[in-house]
């Protein structure tokens, strides 16, 4: 089968995910990588995607396996090509479905990393010192409260950071409390923005129109010399592990994403529903949400040992009961 056809096939592919449903760009970037690597694997043995077996793709995944590949990794390869295979079959291109009857490799399901309240605190105190200091050249000013920006936006409201980057100036404009936010799908969604956060945003705004002699960059809120006009979640990524190396923090356990899941993490521990989580991250299925069911679990357990009448007698219930008799 000639390298063009089988190209084609993938791109067709890729058109219906994201025309039909809403898929992300970097759903569909991942999904490409994976199919052309598929494909060229299935060349590899001879075959072709139009001519692959189920032992062909259990052959490529033991090969993943082989190679190191993550069980999470794998089974997102299987889902990407579960799901060409399954567009194949629907649009007559094969008359059958080689992927219909595999089993994904079993992932193990690790608790996300996050950090503690204090360490977050100590995150947001070290990114602001030094903004207001005027003998610190404005570039610098600018640079440093955009950080400090982007981690308080991250931690009040758990946005993805690829949201956060993205977001355009106008998004924090006026005394609206909620923000729109297009997600995953182009799913919109309304997150609260705490006051905290708008004190960020307002302090970072005037140092960048400072800078700019108040022109507007591109009508981003993180505006930067890049092909999109904004800041990229690679350099943000960055900025934060330097903040996380000042403030005493391993910068092997934090990203951008730890923080979203630290969000989500110390609003179940104080309390919140899983529902209401689940709808500020933006999850479509509440079962993406359950990675923080730890949380609910502690939760749950002092409850019971804190409220339930039958949880057992505190040392001075039992005297006072004795008493009594």
């Amino acid at each position: 089968m000639a390298v063009a056809r089988q190209h084609s096939l993938i791109e067709a592919f890729l058109d219906m995910i994201g025309a039909e449903r809403g898929a992300a760009r970097n759903t569909l970037e991942a999904y490409g990588r994976d199919l052309t690597d598929y494909a060229q694997a299935l060349a590899d043995r001879g075959r072709s995607l139009l001519d692959a077996t189920s032992e062909d793709i259990r052959h490529y995944l033991g090969d993943l396996e082989t190679q190191g590949l993550k069980p999470s990794s794998s089974a997102r390869r299987l889902s990407a090509i579960r799901q060409f295979h399954r567009f194949l079959a629907s649009e007559s291109h094969r008359s059958d479905d080689p992927a219909l009857i595999l089993e994904g490799p079993r992932r193990s399901r690790g608790l996300p990393k996050t950090l503690t309240m204090a360490e977050v605190e100590r995150l947001l105190t070290v990114s602001k010192e030094g903004l207001e200091d005027p003998a610190r050249p404005l570039g610098e000013r600018v640079r440093a409260a955009r950080t400090a920006c982007l981690l308080e936006l991250l931690y009040a409201t758990g946005l993805r950071v690829s949201e956060l980057v993205s977001l355009p100036d106008s998004a924090m404009r006026g005394a609206d409390p909620l923000i729109t936010i297009r997600g995953k799908g182009g799913r919109e969604r309304l997150v609260p923005l705490p006051p905290v956060a708008r004190r960020a945003i307002t302090f970072y705004r005037d140092l960048l129109h400072q800078k700019h002699l108040g022109l507007s960059k591109g009508g981003w809120l993180f505006p930067a010399d890049s092909e999109t006009g904004y800041l990229s979640r690679q350099a943000f990524a960055r900025d934060l592990k330097v903040v996380a190396a000042a403030a005493g923090i391993d910068t092997a356990r934090i990203s951008p994403h730890v923080l979203r899941h630290a969000f989500a993490s110390h609003l179940l521990q104080n309390g919140a529903d899983l529902r209401i989580v689940q709808e500020l991250l933006g999850h479509a299925d509440i079962a993406t949400t359950q990675i923080y069911t730890h949380v609910l679990d502690e939760r749950m357990k002092a409850m019971v040992r804190d409220l339930h009448p039958l949880a057992e007698e505190k040392p001075d219930q039992t005297e006072k009961a004795e008493k009594a008799v």
